[in-house]
């Protein structure tokens, strides 16, 4: 019962507050002879603290300064209880009837130790963990600075067999220490208040629950405690806005998942590249009526597409994640929650000019990140003096240059060390080059300044390291891009030079600055297929003489990729198909 109380007193400071505590669990502490809790945040430097607690039934949640006598806060709670008191006392007609009479004042008093707080201390100094507020026979325990939930919210869609993860943000706290309690209702459509009643049955703990078909059609409710070690805060109750839905059936990424049911061993390492297709661009009119018309409409929206990007992400129990597309808000709101429950850390890179960006996650038991390199393209060719030679060549042809400049192409690089062996580091780096077709010539000076830009970070900050190098290439196998990168060299007589016309036409020979690299998946037929057009886009690619290809997992069949005409698919979240492929460190 405590837990439920906990939970009905459940508050995030500055912004969220919890429903009012029921009277009848409030009587139930008292007889049980426990206290009940008052939070109290206070924090050096900041004005203000605030404390929240459950008093004669209603919810206080009071901003008080903290250089402020503590006798003004009592004599405040005072008042209130008196007040709840005399209205609880009198009907509406009978204070309508009768003249307002002064309430009689109940006595409030702070103690820590056993002895009385003066009145005279300062908030700050006076409400001290530990300490007992008694307000007339009833008495509270103080928990200053408590773990606490400041963010706590469930998706709005929720899938039978995908996994739930709620978005959890806890302050004095460790999300790894808290606890949750998965509930479910008995019934469709009831509204029970608290788990103690019977529409609630409860179906699991842990931080990420996956509803099964017998959930369909019922909401969901979490409790969950949030904790630092042993210590614990009040407990937060969610309950989803909608019942759980039936899932699409079988996913492309289903079979694959047979391949990645465990985790690596050192020293394999499982990488995984996936454009996931940013909803900026999957809800626009184009993409509905021209690229994907025949997907339907709600396997387009985020609140779908979210369930089966977590669950085929989760599947692969990969090491690294490199993703291309990944809008801000899905990166802080989706993303982060699931793959930090599964045991990764991410980081992400924003497209200037653009909402969506690239996102690369890796596994915190396996990996630390020890600093980014990440460059805009374009800008990197101008400021950056190590481009210089090629800068001049490209300036030779002012249209192609000035289409160069307008792309806002990121690339993103992380410097991470291998925890098993702390003085072995690894370079990865991500990225998503020019996609117009015609543009064969901007992607291949984009890929001249990334490559020379990954040879400067690996001489500089990791000496020896190997290159993973991931992305959505936007290039063919027959591209210059994957010439470039796979012999290291491209002549000038390559038809990329002039892919966009002879008014852009910037015919030269570029070499790379590393040495050729390996596509660790090969060249499958395509990684990206819609109604209009399929090809193999995206690559993984290593450096073979350190690095070498433990497995390759397999793509879906094309008779999955092509069940419901193309992708994306109420099937399938994007219009592109993950790479995923386990490495091993050469010794």
């Amino acid at each position: 019962m405590l837990n439920h109380l906990s939970a009905a007193l459940s508050l995030l400071p500055g912004r969220l507050l919890s429903s009012s505590l029921p009277r009848s669990l409030s009587r139930a502490c008292r007889l049980l002879g426990r206290m009940e809790p008052v939070v109290v945040r206070c924090l050096p430097g900041e004005p203000k603290l605030t404390i929240a607690f459950c008093l004669d039934g209603s919810h206080k949640h009071m901003l008080r300064d903290q250089d402020e006598p503590l006798e003004k806060v009592l004599t405040r709670i005072s008042n209130n209880f008196a007040k709840g008191q005399g209205k609880a006392k009198k009907s509406k007609k009978q204070r309508a009837q009768q003249p307002s009479e002064a309430p009689e004042p109940v006595a409030v008093k702070l103690f820590y130790g056993g002895d009385e707080v003066p009145g005279t201390a300062l908030n700050s100094e006076a409400w001290r963990d530990g300490a007992v507020l008694q307000v007339g026979d009833v008495r509270y325990s103080v928990n200053r600075n408590a773990p606490t939930f400041t963010t706590a919210e469930l998706p709005v869609s929720l899938l039978a067999g995908f996994p739930v993860c709620p978005k959890l943000e806890v302050e004095f706290g460790n999300l790894r220490d808290c606890e949750f309690t998965w509930y479910k209702e008995k019934a469709p459509n009831t509204r029970p208040e608290s788990a103690e009643e019977p529409g609630w049955i409860e179906v699991g703990s842990g931080r990420v629950h996956v509803p099964s078909n017998q959930d369909i059609g019922c909401r969901l409710k979490l409790c969950c405690t949030p904790k630092d070690g042993s210590r614990s805060g009040l407990t937060k109750e969610l309950v989803s806005a909608g019942a759980v839905e039936a899932g699409p059936g079988v996913c492309t990424f289903d079979n694959r998942h047979a391949y990645t049911v465990k985790q690596t061993e050192w020293p394999s390492v499982r990488v995984v590249s996936y454009n996931i297709l940013a909803d900026v661009y999957a809800q626009t009119e184009l993409s509905k009526t021209v690229l994907y018309p025949y997907c339907a409409p709600y396997a387009l929206q985020l609140d779908y597409r979210q369930n089966l990007i977590k669950k085929e992400l989760a599947g692969y129990n990969a090491d690294i994640i490199c993703l291309q597309e990944v809008d801000k808000g899905v990166f802080v709101d989706i993303l982060t929650p699931a793959l930090d429950a599964f045991g990764l850390d991410g980081v992400f890179r924003v497209k200037e000019k653009q909402h969506e960006g690239l996102s690369t996650f890796y596994r915190r038991s396996k990996f630390q990140l020890l600093s980014c390199h990440d460059i805009m393209l374009s800008e990197a060719l101008t400021s950056d003096p190590t481009h210089s030679e090629l800068l001049e060549k490209v300036s030779a042809v002012g249209a192609l240059k000035e289409r160069i400049l307008q792309r806002s192409t990121t690339l993103q690089v992380s410097i991470l060390k291998d925890l098993n062996k702390p003085d072995r580091k690894v370079c990865v780096a991500n990225t998503h080059l020019y996609w117009h077709p015609k543009g064969g010539n901007i992607r291949l000076v984009q890929m001249g300044v990334a490559l020379k830009h990954l040879t400067h970070v690996i001489d500089e900050f990791a000496p020896g390291a190997p290159l993973i190098f991931c992305g959505d290439f936007n290039s063919s196998p027959t591209s210059g891009v994957f010439q470039l990168v796979s012999e290291a060299a491209v002549p000038q007589q390559h038809a990329d030079w002039s892919s966009s016309g002879p008014e852009e036409s910037c015919s030269m020979e570029l070499l790379s600055t590393l040495p050729p690299l390996l596509s660790a998946c090969n060249q499958p037929a395509y990684t990206n297929y819609v109604g209009g057009f399929h090809g193999c886009l995206d690559y993984i690619f290593i450096q073979p003489d350190r690095m070498q290809v433990e497995q390759v997992i397999p793509l879906p069949s094309h008779q999955e990729v092509t069940t419901y005409e193309a992708l994306p698919s109420v099937a399938h979240p994007s219009d592109h198909i993950a790479l995923v492929c386990d490495l091993r460190w050469n010794p």
